[in-house]
């Protein structure tokens, strides 16, 4: 490389070259890293059946093991930040991974419901901070013009946890059930917690603290990155106004009620689809984990066409209320017809693509609605309460099958909620402009290309 420059001195530097080889540095190690901390989340939900049978849970007691995560997770994720600050993001991030990862292989240890709500709440301790940890890694390397089509391949990551983890999870209950003395779901909570410790020592050694420290980068290429990063902040000048007026604006309070009521139905889906599948009569692990990651592998190809098609357009409200629309439908239909597997399956598929790709859509809007400090402080304001439904859904879920006797109940619980969100998008969220090249260009997450 040293030997190309010096024979080119005065060639100028291909942005798009320069960015695509810090994509392809960058991207894939951390997308996986990604995807282990979603999987982390619901890797419970495959483990439930004998879990819940060796421990003695109710319903009711699962699904506060499920929720109780996100009470570490959200407790805790500011003071991360503030270790990020310090230490730098590959070595926080580091600290982050080794530490969850160990927490959630100690889940070999429960042996009743008490150690196995302290286990989640501590690895929800151990990852708070995790994602902005990313994010924010990110922010150092690309330029507003295309961190957006970066971020939105955060977003694939989350189905794409289910595509890979349920038939994994499956084999491992299965196959590994008293391998060593272990029962499956002990293996099954080893095998995705150590794997953490090591990526996250990868990250410490893969990835540079910034800019400046890459020995793979040139002064040239440095001296661009930098100028580019550079511009952005200068046009982005702090709006001198109150946070506070910020988070308590309309805008905010309709978008966190939406961003909430999805939530709310899709971490219903994580946390119970693997145990609608198996009720319905799959008694294979395998096979129920070869099912459910079928719902998941549709909504990740879905999430690619159904945005760009919204990018092409400039659409978002009526892409966003007609995906919820199909997510309802998918969870009514797939409760009426849950003594068949098959139909079950298939609406689950409806009701997991439907929801799973208005995430993606809904991150479009707080993009065009705010600017300036708005844009920070209303996106932490929705993104915070949206957390907050995974700490209603499991629970809700769980103690409304206990208390009907009806393992179906819980989930249709949620189902309403797809649809009253339906109606406070078309009474709360402004119409697109005609899908103008002005609104094509702001907060596409994805389809936009790097230039």
């Amino acid at each position: 490389m040293a030997h190309a420059d010096s024979a080119a001195p005065a060639s100028p530097i291909n942005e798009l070259l320069l960015y695509r080889r810090i994509a392809w540095r960058i991207l894939p190690l951390t997308i996986v890293c990604f995807l282990f901390s979603y999987f982390d989340r619901i890797n419970i939900s495959f483990a439930k059946t004998q879990m819940q049978a060796e421990l003695g849970l109710s319903d009711a007691a699962y699904g506060f093991a499920a929720s109780i995560f996100f009470f570490g997770y959200v407790l805790f994720e500011v003071p991360s930040s503030f270790g990020l600050k310090k230490y730098g993001a590959p070595s926080w991030i580091c600290r982050i991974m080794v530490s969850w990862g160990l927490a959630t292989a100690a889940l070999v240890f429960a042996y009743n419901e008490y150690t196995l709500y302290f286990l989640r709440f501590l690895i929800g301790v151990m990852e708070a901070g995790f994602g902005p940890a990313l994010l924010f890694y990110l922010a150092c390397w690309f330029p507003k013009k295309n961190l957006a089509s970066m971020n939105g391949l955060w977003f694939l990551s989350i189905p794409l946890a289910g595509v890979l983890g349920a038939p994994v999870s499956g084999f491992i209950l299965e196959y590994m059930n008293g391998f060593l003395g272990l029962a499956g779901w002990h293996w099954l909570f080893v095998l995705s917690g150590l794997p953490c410790c090591a990526l996250g020592i990868v990250v410490l050694f893969k990835l540079d603290r910034d800019i400046q420290s890459a020995k793979w980068l040139t002064p040239e290429e440095k001296e661009v990155l930098q100028r580019n990063l550079d511009n952005d902040r200068k046009a982005s000048a702090p709006i001198h106004t109150s946070l506070l007026k910020v988070i308590l604006t309309r805008e905010v309070a309709i978008l966190s009620v939406i961003y909430f009521m999805i939530k709310l139905t899709g971490y219903g889906l994580n946390f119970w689809m693997p145990h609608l599948i198996g009720s319905a009569g799959v008694k294979s692990q395998l096979v129920v984990g070869l099912l459910t990651a079928l719902p998941y592998l549709v909504a990740a190809i879905g999430m690619v066409w159904v945005t760009r098609a919204s990018d092409a357009s400039g659409e978002r409200k009526r892409y966003l209320w007609q995906c919820m629309l199909v997510g309802g439908i998918g969870y009514f239909a797939a409760l009426y017809f849950n003594e068949s597997y098959i139909l079950l399956t298939a609406f689950l598929v409806l009701a997991t693509a439907g929801v799973f790709i208005a995430i993606l859509i809904f991150w479009t809007i707080p993009q065009k609605a705010f600017s300036g400090l708005a844009i920070a402080g209303g996106i932490a304001a929705i993104n915070t309460v949206g957390q907050l439904s995974g700490m209603v859904a499991p629970f809700l879920v769980g103690y409304l099958n206990d208390l009907t006797g009806n393992t179906y109940m819980g989930m249709l619980a949620l189902a309403p909620f797809c649809l009253i969100c339906v109606g406070v998008i078309l009474w709360g969220v402004p119409d697109d402009r005609g899908g103008s090249p002005t609104a094509r260009g702001q907060g596409a997450l994805v389809g936009e290309r790097v230039r």
